[in-house]
């Protein structure tokens, strides 16, 4: 199981944010420490529909406490530190994360606003991830590294595969006829409009097939396309 754990959260928004990407990617479990305010209420009022996330939160005197039955142990610092052998960055940690998950429970730390993780709270985590930011400004938001970070995990369970939602309404590509017969209206339409005194009918009508073959048109665009020129060609004067 992957755990978020806020480290003396500040700001009751924050940790609804918090809450709310995790229901976005999946998580359900978090804890805080000494959270300086918490009102499950609020937080459900700022990140609607995750009473689910809320029932199982749970608050901690110390971190110890929060990662006392935990296999491993992460934390998310924007300081360097001096030991550098535990750095890691999101992409590396997550694959990380999900291997060590499958044998117990894992925590994702995360320090508080103002002033992040104390060295004595890095020194209870295996590995300090530093999310890649700006040198001249790196301290991230606190929902928007917990953010990254759960989006790194998605892309390491293989969220990217997934393929996107097809449309709800799909036609068949557009056939051969229907497409000629579309670029004879859309002539037709030009002519009568007036459109081909002053530009080179053979270059703008193999542009336009250029056009309609490029995306490609499916057959309820071209025959949309076909109507509006035809629309167009009937309203003409005279």
């Amino acid at each position: 199981m992957i755990i978020v754990v806020l480290d003396q959260p500040q700001e009751l928004p924050n940790i609804a944010h918090v809450v709310r990407g995790m229901k976005n990617f999946g998580l359900r479990d978090i804890r805080l420490v000494q959270p300086r305010e918490y009102d499950p209420y609020r937080v459900e009022g700022i990140a609607h529909r995750t009473s689910d996330i809320l029932s199982r939160l749970t608050t901690h005197d110390s971190l110890s406490e929060a990662l006392a039955d935990c296999v491993h142990a992460v934390a998310f610092s924007a300081r360097g530190r001096t030991a550098k052998r535990h750095g890691q960055r999101p992409r590396e940690a997550a694959a990380e994360i999900l291997e060590r998950a499958a044998d117990g429970n894992v925590a994702m730390v995360f320090g508080r606003e103002d002033r992040g993780l104390s060295n004595e709270a890095l020194d209870l985590c295996h590995r300090v991830v530093t999310i890649p930011s700006d040198p001249d400004y790196p301290s991230l938001n606190l929902g928007h590294a917990v953010i990254i970070m759960l989006y790194e995990l998605a892309l390491a369970r293989g969220a990217d595969a997934m393929p996107l939602k097809r449309p709800r309404r799909q036609a068949p590509p557009a056939g051969h006829a229907l497409l000629e017969q579309l670029y004879r209206d859309v002539e037709a339409t030009l002519e009568a409009i007036g459109f081909f005194k002053a530009h080179d009918r053979e270059r703008i009508l193999r542009t336009l097939r250029g056009v309609a073959t490029r995306v490609p048109l499916d057959e309820r665009e071209a025959k949309l396309l076909r109507a509006i020129a035809i629309e167009a060609r009937k309203r003409m004067p005279g």
